[in-house]
């Protein structure tokens, strides 16, 4: 667990009761950090006991309707090292909502949102674990946020395949149902199992966090596994339900909209390859191996 007893006392116990929202401040615009954090820019510089924060952030889920927030800012120039991370409330002055970013799919609670910092200070009491841990952050919070957006990912999957079902059972066309034809069946049947394997995905890198691993592996072929079935379960229902697809008449077209960003948030699908290739090339044939319960 991360945070002192008098930290989760002031900033994690309003979020467990429900009273407050909270947004995690990380990514940048370009020139800054995106996928790859060692390239994050603002910076937090430290002066007596609280650290001045200046620099730009964006994409920031959530960020309208924040009250607690999580900032990963440079602290210093160190490759491993550098990143710090630090908690404010959005009634502190120093900061301010640049716009809220309008997007392709549907909103979030409180949007999209870049923000600015011009002097924001943070005092040192409010720094999670310590100066230099904030990527140890980021590996605690990204890889449970992960599996959280596959679980709603693998619902939305099963809804358009209930929903292409549903319809190819009913619609008749040049004298048989779209369900009697095999085109059908075999794009029903594929979705099926995809979607049955990001399940299994998505048990495995929960059991192993459950474990105390960060299961970096296992979350990242869940991400892309359940990322890329969510988009493709959208397109393919909507191609079954033809024009009522792409109507407002289902919530399928609510879906597709929804399903690209899929493969971008928390990582997009060309780093979770490269983390995965990084490993299969450090483990070899250790990639492959399932620990069972009881070994270390």
């Amino acid at each position: 667990a991360l945070g002192t007893p008098a930290q989760k006392q002031k900033w994690l116990k309003p979020i467990v009761e429900g009273k407050v929202r909270s947004a995690f401040a990380m990514t940048e615009p370009h020139p800054g950090g995106g996928s790859d954090p060692s390239m994050i820019m603002t910076r937090a510089k430290r002066r007596g006991d609280k650290y001045v924060v200046t620099g730009r952030k964006w994409f920031i889920t959530g960020a309208e309707e924040a009250s607690h927030f999580i900032l990963i800012a440079r602290t210093s120039d160190d490759p491993r090292h550098g990143l710090s991370a630090l908690m404010f409330h959005k009634d502190q002055p120093g900061w301010r909502i640049m716009r809220r970013i309008e997007i392709m799919g549907p909103e979030e609670h409180g949007g999209h949102c870049e923000l600015e910092f011009d002097g924001l200070e943070i005092p040192v009491e409010d720094m999670l674990v310590g100066e230099g841990r904030g990527m140890k952050v980021t590996q605690v919070r990204l890889g449970p946020a992960r599996l959280t957006h596959c679980m709603r990912w693998l619902g939305l999957s099963r809804r358009c395949v209930e929903i292409a079902r549903a319809y190819a059972a009913e619609r008749h066309g040049f004298g048989q149902r779209l369900a009697d034809r095999e085109s059908v069946q075999l794009k029903l049947g594929d979705l099926a199992m995809r979607i049955e394997i990001g399940r299994i995905l998505v048990m495995k890198a929960a059991w192993e966090l459950d474990r105390g691993g960060f299961a970096r592996k296992e979350v990242s072929m869940a991400k892309v596994q359940v990322a890329n079935v969510l988009h493709d379960a959208a397109d393919v229902a909507i191609q079954i339900n033809g024009a009522r697809g792409y109507s407002k008449d289902t919530v399928l077209e609510w879906i597709y909209r929804y399903a690209r960003q899929a493969r971008l948030v928390d990582g997009a699908d060309e780093v979770h390859k490269m983390v995965l290739n990084r490993f299969l090339n450090e483990e070899e044939r250790g990639f492959w191996r399932w620990t069972v319960e009881g070994e270390a």
